[in-house]
């Protein structure tokens, strides 16, 4: 009988766990791809965002319409966001800990937004992208992100 009941209790540790993975809507594979196997967590229809997770970092990559990879970021368990050397603008990808100058147009789109981190991007008139990512906590991306 006690054989009986640590098997069911096996058993069910064993599904729970399952489960959880199961639920993990985060990819760990397809940083840099312009279709990954990723769901598509934008939170805005005209940008594509990927959400990706290995050991304690995060990963998030921001797409255009046509999928093309504009750049992407990295969140640390505490918290700090960082720009990846990925897509057509990663030398426009600003953070509140790696600033830049002001863009010319400060007209920004939130693209995605969890529970830690909002990413916003704004189009210049030379057609590159100022990609923004600050905590969630920061009410405007241009000015957290800007020296």
């Amino acid at each position: 009988m006690r054989n009986h009941h640590r098997l069911l209790l096996a058993t069910a540790i064993t599904l729970s766990l399952g489960m959880g993975a199961a639920h993990a809507q985060t990819a760990v594979t397809g940083l840099g791809q312009s279709s990954p196997n990723a769901t598509d967590v934008s939170t805005n229809p005209a940008y594509h965002v990927y959400k990706f997770r290995k050991g304690s970092m995060t990963y998030i990559q921001v797409n255009d319409a046509f999928g093309n990879v504009r750049g992407a970021f990295s969140r640390t368990m505490t918290g700090d966001h960082y720009g990846m050397p990925v897509g057509s603008d990663a030398t426009n990808a600003a953070t509140d800990i790696e600033t830049l100058p002001a863009p010319a147009s400060t007209a920004y789109t939130v693209v995605y937004q969890d529970g830690a981190t909002v990413i916003a991007v704004a189009p210049q008139s030379d057609g590159t992208m100022r990609l923004m990512a600050a905590p969630v906590e920061c009410k405007n991306p241009v000015e957290c992100t800007s020296r």
